[in-house]
């Protein structure tokens, strides 16, 4: 009777322990089980960064006493580094384990255009120069970036602009005379627009160069946050904004939260990706509003072997979030060889952005994907195709022509597979699908349920893909599809012609 009474206690406990996550209303019906995050929590502690002699008066550096108040909290078992409100200038910050940096409501932080405080010593392997992340952490447990506040990366002064995009098709005059203002290099960019480098500025700004030519400099560019091999991550309430390159970047975490977060770049912004998370296990991604210069939620699973090492990006909720002007509203690739498993993305909403959900990649990059659902979704002023897979898809940097990046070819093509598509509305997209696998290994297995893409200018594009499956689907108003190398394509049990 006893041991009955002791099993009944222990269910019940666990039950009220499992109620406690505030996190589990975003579990509730999902298509497949995944595991759920854990929440964070951090030890009370707190210390004000003015306590440590910062100014908030948007020019005094506050970097060693943003570093001292760290220091302070580690050596006490950690807690909140205040961020009040203010405007506080800063060079990189390191965090460390059990260390939350929390930005009150009005607090901007904003980090110094002087380049050479983020340059690392000179990699030992081929002599070059890089440069740390504005925020960055490597294998920690307990991190946090939370709060109200800001964190502005001022991209403006690292990242080149094309003047085809700002002028030509963004009608943006302003943005380029701001550039051009600063002085500043011209080169062309083919043979009517030109491409600026924020490279030999004016010497009245006091931002020098931190390489021999633009081209190195822009290879340069750092993240704005950079957390690496740690577990347990929370992002939370913040705004991340202006960053050199990608905004969020968490890479090889385990049990990653990111929650009620801004991203805010220009569209026109040289690969300003939002969020790149890379080989997470386990990781929630709830109520983000997200207007980003390139990709907004974008997944990543490593190049070859390393990408192999690291393990699949597995586990992962992205629910409740809005991506605007962005190249992709839920992106996978283009390096994904540690694959892709159990990926949810659900009542989310992409306006505006070129393409809605993107799944791109090339041999040496690609990898494998396991039970793939994007459902409740819905998309409206799709510049490209409404659904995309990219098989050959190359990168290409500014003044770049576009490679691949990749050491070996000859593996780790992209197997695009056991993806499902249901219940997602597009209104006004230039096409609904475009499919293109590869020679020998075509996408195949796809599902699309009650889908319906109204206002569509072209049908779809099927190349090299088997065992496609549309259900319910409807393209309006009905245009003519191009299928080729392609079998199995059915339209309600039907072939399509």
């Amino acid at each position: 009777m006893k041991k009955g009474y002791l099993i009944l206690a222990m269910a019940l406990l666990t039950a009220s322990m499992r109620a406690e996550s505030k996190y589990d209303k975003y579990y509730e019906n999902l298509p497949v089980e995944i595991e759920h995050v854990v929440p964070i929590e951090f030890p009370k502690n707190a210390l004000n960064i003015a306590q440590f002699g910062a100014k908030p008066d948007g020019e005094t550096l506050c970097t060693e006493a943003i570093a001292a108040a760290i220091d302070s909290l580690s050596k006490i078992g950690g807690g909140h580094v205040i961020i009040p409100r203010g405007t506080w200038k800063t060079g990189p910050i390191v965090l460390k384990s059990n260390i939350d940096l929390n930005l009150r409501k009005g607090a901007v932080l904003v980090f110094s255009e002087n380049k050479e405080l983020y340059v690392q010593k000179d990699d030992p392997r081929d002599g070059s120069k890089k440069c740390n992340a504005l925020i960055r952490a490597s294998k920690c447990e307990n991190i946090g970036i939370t709060g109200q506040g800001v964190i502005d990366g001022q991209g403006f002064f690292w990242r080149p602009i094309k003047e085809k995009k700002v002028v030509r098709d963004g009608g943006l005059q302003e943005v380029w005379d701001a550039a051009l203002e600063l002085g500043g290099t011209l080169k062309q960019d083919d043979k009517t627009y030109r491409l600026w480098y924020p490279f030999n500025l004016k010497e009245e700004l006091g931002i020098p160069d931190i390489a021999a030519t633009p081209e190195i400099q822009e290879k340069m560019r750092p993240h704005l946050v950079n957390i690496t091999d740690s577990k347990n991550v929370l992002i939370e309430g913040v705004t991340l904004k202006n960053s050199p390159k990608f905004h969020l970047v968490p890479t090889r975490i385990q049990n990653l939260i990111i929650e009620n977060v801004t991203v805010d770049c220009p569209w026109w912004a040289q690969n300003g990706d939002a969020m790149d998370p890379g080989n997470v296990q386990v990781a929630l991604i709830a109520g983000c509003h997200i207007s980003a210069g390139d990709d907004g939620i974008c997944m990543k699973g490593g190049v070859g072997e390393k990408g192999v090492e690291a393990g699949p990006q597995r586990d992962f909720l992205i629910t409740n979030d809005t991506v605007y002007r962005a190249h992709g509203g839920f992106v996978i690739g283009s390096e994904f060889s540690g694959g892709m498993q159990r990926l949810i993305v659900k009542d989310c909403m992409f306006d505006g952005t070129d393409i809605g959900c993107r799944f791109k990649s090339a041999p040496g990059r690609g990898g494998w994907c396991e039970d793939i659902w994007c459902y409740n979704i819905v998309m409206k002023d799709i510049r490209e195709a409404a659904v995309l897979f990219q098989s050959g898809y190359a990168d290409r940097s500014a003044g770049g022509r576009g490679a691949t990046d990749s050491d070996d070819k000859t593996k780790f093509y992209p197997e695009w597979s056991n993806f499902h598509f249901k219940d997602i509305t597009c209104v006004n997209a230039r096409k609904a699908v475009d499919m293109v696998g590869l020679k020998g290994l075509p996408v195949h297995d796809v599902t699309f349920e009650r889908v319906q893409f109204y206002g569509v200018r072209e049908g779809m594009t099927i190349d090299y893909a088997e065992n496609i499956i549309f259900k319910a689907c409807q393209i309006t108003p009905q245009k003519e599809n191009d299928i080729k190398h392609a079998s199995g394509i059915l339209w309600d049990g039907k072939p399509i012609e």
